[in-house]
């Protein structure tokens, strides 16, 4: 079992010296490097993303013992970016997560201790569900250690609380842990001997220790055009970055709706050019997700708006070129802004068909995807990297918003 990042992010262990992390204006900013991962089928894939929503949907925040866990897997694309810990720092490669909270290493590189490492002899135990193929699951049991962690260009936290993994189960070579940035209320039950008792996460530290302004980081990725790694992303934390978007970031308040309510949760409404297909509801906004998720009831109007046939091969709506050149706008009604999936950004990048189990390599597919439960459940649509990699997205733990903002993306001619 691989780990999503899908939208989940990988950080690659790097050299800390001579790293391009740069800090602006108090910004703390690190470029991403895409590395796209075909492993599996695509059926494997959807098959994570849906045990990711159904995760997603059976959360309880109210009963610490429940199983809470939240797929980890790989998905089609991982972003690396250097973390280094202890002094001298150790580099190691940790998957970014928004739908998880807790960092931590010691699987794929063990844990190297330091003059700055702290044990402090509470157990940690994170559980990350089950492969929808093989029934194993992903998890780890390890100690909390505090310690120094650092970003490249000298940015540093100090008695940072890590996780240090003794025993795992389902990661990969060179994935050496996870880097989770979701809200700190989601590590509540994974201290055994403190149940309602949390960890802060990463993005806390920066902004406890003044290194950044504010409690609020921004993501930005550019489509997958081609198959090769290269730098086509970037994690800001302590605001959004400038000169990554165009206009202005319109930010919209968490909702209140359970269970989206107690991740990255939106309310949004959803048109195919003037025909509304999903009316103002609750949903989630992921990195580790891969596609766009929409209610089943809103998606068969999607699909009948379209004229998409799904194709068993590859689990995807499937097109002609005349319905391609008829394809509308699918807009997404944010606050008081519209956010516009073009054409071309509602279907897959033709030139990686051939990465897809049982593609034609001509053939045009939808990146919109079934969610499998009917809209009304306060989970109505997950926002995936396929959405994310066309507008920055903002997360502002502070005043509870969301926030996205047009790139020179947007509207590229890139599928």
């Amino acid at each position: 079992m691989r780990l999503a990042a899908s939208l989940s992010i990988l950080f690659l262990a790097l050299s800390i010296t001579g790293s391009p992390v740069e800090v602006r204006n108090s910004l703390v900013t690190i470029p991403l490097t895409r590395r796209l991962n075909f492993s599996n089928s695509t059926i494997d894939f959807l098959q994570h993303d849906k045990a990711r929503l159904a995760a997603f949907r059976g959360y309880n925040m109210h009963d610490r013992r429940a199983d809470n866990s939240i797929p980890v897997k790989t998905s089609f694309y991982d972003y690396h970016v250097q973390v280094g810990i202890g002094n001298p720092p150790t580099t190691y490669s940790l998957v970014l997560d928004t739908g998880s909270s807790i960092t931590w290493v010691g699987t794929g590189k063990s844990y190297v201790r330091t003059d700055t490492s702290v044990n402090s002899e509470r157990l940690v135990e994170v559980n990350y569900g089950d492969d929808q193929d093989t029934g194993a699951q992903s998890s780890f049991l390890g100690t909390i250690f505090y310690d120094t962690v650092t970003l490249g260009g000298g940015v540093t936290v100090t008695g940072f609380p890590l996780g240090v993994a003794s025993i795992w189960n389902g990661f990969d070579p060179g994935e050496d842990g996870i880097f989770g940035i979701g809200p700190e209320d989601l590590t509540r039950g994974t201290l055994p001997q403190d149940l309602e008792g949390t960890i802060p996460t990463f993005t806390d530290y920066l902004y406890k220790q003044r290194k950044i302004r504010r409690h609020v980081f921004g993501i930005f990725f550019q489509p997958v055009t081609t198959e090769p790694d290269s730098e086509v992303g970037e994690l800001t934390f302590g605001g959004p970055d400038r000169t990554k978007y165009v206009g202005r970031v319109a930010y919209t308040p968490i909702t209140a709706v359970p269970p989206a309510s107690r991740f990255w949760g939106i309310n949004l409404s959803i048109t195919y050019g003037s025909r509304e297909i999903l009316g103002f509801t609750a949903g989630i906004v992921d990195t580790g997700t891969t596609f766009l998720y929409i209610a089943s009831d809103a998606y068969i109007k999607y699909k009948d708006a379209t004229g998409g046939a799904y194709d068993p091969p590859t689990g995807l709506l499937r097109i002609t070129t005349r319905g391609y050149s008829a394809l509308q706008n699918l807009e997404f009604h944010i606050g008081d802004q519209m956010f516009s999936l073009t054409p071309n950004a509602q279907i897959w990048p033709r030139s990686l068909n051939y990465k897809l189990d049982g593609g034609a390599p001509r053939a045009i597919y939808l990146i919109v995807i079934d969610s499998g439960m009917r809209s009304g459940r306060g989970d109505d649509f997950t926002v995936g990297y396929t959405f994310i990699q066309r507008f920055y997205t903002v997360f502002d733990r502070y005043n509870s918003l969301v926030g996205f903002a047009a790139t020179p993306f947007s509207e590229a001619i890139t599928n």
